[in-house]
């Protein structure tokens, strides 16, 4: 009884040092990615500002383009969508437009929201653009989810990496 004794107390102290140890992490993590394209900006930001246009260089789109259903807004351009993916209802829906970024709100079942920033940068002297992915993931106070947030930036990085290096040879070549 001693020993169980023993062993429930340093399992609690363990759990209360790795939860204040957790406090000390951001709850707000920024993942950026940015590439340059060799291709005029408002040929950029027409397939980055209209959801439909995604199917073309998107992976996640590309793969489940039969399953998404873009919602027509009313000049014509997508402004909203929704698939499913392992068992879980996804709404990629764009919350704001400028002249050069668009934002975007991915809202996934049972998830925090993640916002999406694509901002389009013409580079000096040059027709090339730089096209910089933002997104702001915002964590729960939970240990294990803030001690994934130190991971998260390599594990989600590759897929903006790739999403942008898919838009770049699409928008060269067509």
């Amino acid at each position: 009884m001693r020993l169980f004794k023993g062993f429930f107390i340093v399992l609690s102290g363990l759990f209360i040092f790795i939860t204040i140890l957790s406090l000390f992490i951001p709850s707000r993590l920024m993942v950026t990615r940015a590439v340059v394209i060799n291709a005029p900006a408002d040929t950029v930001f027409s397939q980055v500002s209209d959801l439909e246009n995604w199917k073309h260089w998107q992976p996640v789109f590309m793969q489940d383009s039969g399953g998404i259903r873009f919602d027509p807004g009313a000049n014509g351009i997508s402004n909203s969508c929704e698939w499913e993916s392992r068992g879980k209802k996804n709404k990629m829906l764009i919350t704001g437009r400028s002249d050069n970024a668009i934002k975007a709100s991915l809202i996934r079942e049972g998830e925090n929201d993640v916002q999406n920033t694509i901002s389009i940068f013409p580079l000096a002297d040059s027709s090339r653009v730089q096209v910089e992915w933002s997104v702001l993931i915002k964590l729960k106070w939970y240990p294990w989810e803030k001690f994934y947030g130190i991971f998260i930036e390599n594990i989600t990085g590759e897929g903006y990496e790739a999403a942008l290096n898919s838009l770049k040879k699409y928008t060269e070549n067509n």
